[in-house]
């Protein structure tokens, strides 16, 4: 992936919670969010495991998205999830060394 803006979803190990976020740095968002480095909803809930990627070349453009996967239902973001990674594959590997 060469875009420089990350928007991602990560859930739990059961699948049962959806966390959406944006980055410039997904390998240390990655880290961070594995090693519980925030207080907050992800930690909380164990929230760490990557399941849904896009890229985007400007910050504002990672943003918008974020904000319309954040607005959107539950179900579009599983709807997105399958589409892309039907396993539900930790797609962290990808981006971590």
């Amino acid at each position: 992936m060469n875009e420089r803006y990350i928007t991602y979803i990560l859930t739990n190990q059961r699948h049962t919670v959806l966390y959406v976020g944006m980055t410039s740095d997904i390998a240390q968002r990655l880290r961070q969010h594995k090693q519980k480095h925030f207080e907050g909803f992800t930690k909380r809930y164990n929230v760490n495991k990557l399941v849904y990627v896009e890229g985007y070349g400007t910050a504002s453009e990672a943003i918008v998205r974020e904000k319309q996967l954040k607005a959107g239902s539950r179900q579009r973001k599983l709807d997105l999830i399958n589409a892309q990674n039907p396993t539900w594959r930790d797609l962290s590997g990808d981006f971590l060394p």
